[in-house]
C-alpha cells in the first residue's frame, strides 16, 4: 500500500454553522458541493462538518479530556496546517480572538507550531518548515 496524501478529516461538532463560519472565517476555507453535508476546503486540505447525532457526542472527542499540560505541550489529537508565514498567521488568529494554546514554539525538525482549539475543542496545529540555507 502507497498512501499518496490524506483526503479528509471527519469532525463530529455541536453547531455546524459555527464551526462553518470558523473554519471559513478563520481559516479561510471554502464549502464545496457534498450533498447536504458540510465539507470544507482550502487548497487540498478539506475537513467535512458532521452534525453530532446526539447532544454530547461532540464532546467526547475535544480537549476537555486532555490534562492542561497536555494541551500546552501539544500532546494532544490534532489537526496540523502547514502554513508559509507563522508570524502572519499569529496575527490572523489574534485578529479573529483566536486564543493561542500552544506556541509558538520550535518543531522538531527546526521549524515552528502554535496550536490553537476551533469551536468545539479540537486542536489545530499551524506549523512552517525550517528554511533550507
Amino acid at each position: 500500500m502507497n498512501i499518496l496524501t490524506l483526503d479528509h478529516a471527519s469532525l463530529l461538532v455541536r453547531d455546524v454553522n459555527k464551526s462553518r463560519q470558523f473554519y471559513c472565517h478563520v481559516l479561510g476555507m471554502e464549502e464545496i458541493p457534498s450533498g447536504g453535508n458540510c465539507w470544507l476546503r482550502r487548497a487540498s486540505a478539506e475537513i467535512h462538518l458532521l452534525s453530532e447525532p446526539e447532544q454530547g457526542d461532540a464532546s467526547q472527542s475535544n480537549t476537555s479530556r486532555y490534562p492542561q499540560d497536555a494541551l500546552a505541550d501539544g500532546y494532544v489529537t490534532h489537526i496540523a496546517f502547514e502554513v508559509d508565514d507563522l508570524d502572519a498567521a499569529q496575527r490572523h488568529l489574534k485578529n479573529h480572538h483566536v486564543q493561542i494554546v500552544c506556541g509558538p514554539r520550535p518543531r522538531w525538525n527546526g521549524g515552528e507550531q502554535l496550536y490553537f482549539c476551533d469551536p468545539d475543542g479540537y486542536v489545530i496545529e499551524l506549523f512552517v518548515r525550517k528554511a533550507d540555507v
